[in-house]
């Protein structure tokens, strides 16, 4: 009956915040950022664990992420409409993963453009059956086919959105944190929007490729930025030094798995011996770690040059 109790009090207090604005962080002129907390997606937080938020211009507003639920875009839809009157005219999904996604629903309008990746529809198409399936169960949340609202604008390569006196220039990356990244650049205020291609102090997680992740880390790091928004953690103001934890811990995990299939060891080896030494910065290692090395163990066995 406790248990019970506790869980009465969590949708309670779920569908009241849906009433609320977001608390938004304005973290360069007309950026607007909300933080995720470093969890995992439960029952208690309801998805709601990235970066999610808004940029505003003269004419309109992009809508960078929706959230992990579909209150939690309501409750930006309200922010955007508390931080200015100008309406909402593209949302820019910038991968597939639910905390990213499930708040899109909130902003499907005939006014608003959804835009995202050439692959997000596949990916959102072949995903959504499970992410229907375990949504309430995992989340406490119910979601449906309505909520997974695919891109109207598919961008393969670069795309300039105008937001009235301020561009956005969005890029498709290559396969890396999955295969379907989105990054966001303001040429106004110098930020570049980069969500999941960048943790900071959340462990990165490899849900594609890590030597893909590697190389857009190489070429990202080429040109400097004022501001970069991660899809985890803290905006940074020190790039592309902030990029360096995570690229470290990439090139480490790809080195230390390939060392070890050239002695002819297995993948039970590899969870086993690695990653006990892991800097104590990152969060949410034990629940990240372990497939991480399963992912690039699988990657690196179809990999030509190992």
């Amino acid at each position: 009956m406790y248990k019970f109790w506790l869980f009465c009090l969590s949708v309670i207090s779920f569908e009241a915040s849906a009433f609320n604005a977001l608390k938004m962080n304005e973290v360069a002129p007309g950026i607007f950022v909300h933080y995720g907390v470093h969890e995992l997606p439960d029952r208690q937080n309801h998805g709601e664990i990235a970066n999610i938020g808004f940029i505003v211009g003269e004419k309109c507003v992009a809508v960078i992420d929706t959230g992990g639920n579909p209150e939690q875009g309501q409750a930006l839809k309200l922010a955007v409409k508390k931080a200015t009157e100008k309406p909402v005219c593209y949302v820019i999904n910038t991968h597939v993963h639910p905390d990213h996604i499930y708040g899109n629903k909130a902003f499907k309008e005939a006014s608003v453009k959804f835009v995202g990746h050439y692959k997000l529809a596949r990916a959102m198409a072949t995903r959504s059956a499970y992410y229907i399936d375990k949504a309430q169960d995992q989340l406490a949340v119910a979601i449906g086919h309505d909520d997974l609202v695919p891109p109207d604008i598919e961008v393969k390569n670069t795309l300039i959105l105008s937001l009235g006196g301020r561009e956005l220039t969005l890029t498709a990356h290559q396969t890396a944190h999955t295969d379907n990244d989105l990054s966001v650049y303001d040429a106004q205020t110098d930020t570049l929007w980069l969500s999941d291609l960048l943790f900071i102090t959340h462990l990165p997680v490899v849900d594609a490729s890590a030597l893909g992740w590697l190389k857009e880390i190489d070429q990202l790091i080429q040109k400097s930025y004022t501001t970069v928004i991660p899809g985890h953690g803290p905006v940074v103001k020190d790039w592309p030094k902030s990029m360096q934890p995570q690229k470290s811990y990439l090139h480490n995990l790809v080195a230390d798995v390939r060392n070890l299939q050239k002695q002819g060891k297995y993948l039970e080896d590899a969870v086993t011996l690695l990653g006990h030494d892991l800097p104590p910065h990152w969060a949410l290692v034990s629940e990240f770690h372990k497939k991480n090395i399963t992912a690039v163990f699988a990657e690196l066995e179809w990999d030509d040059s190992n």
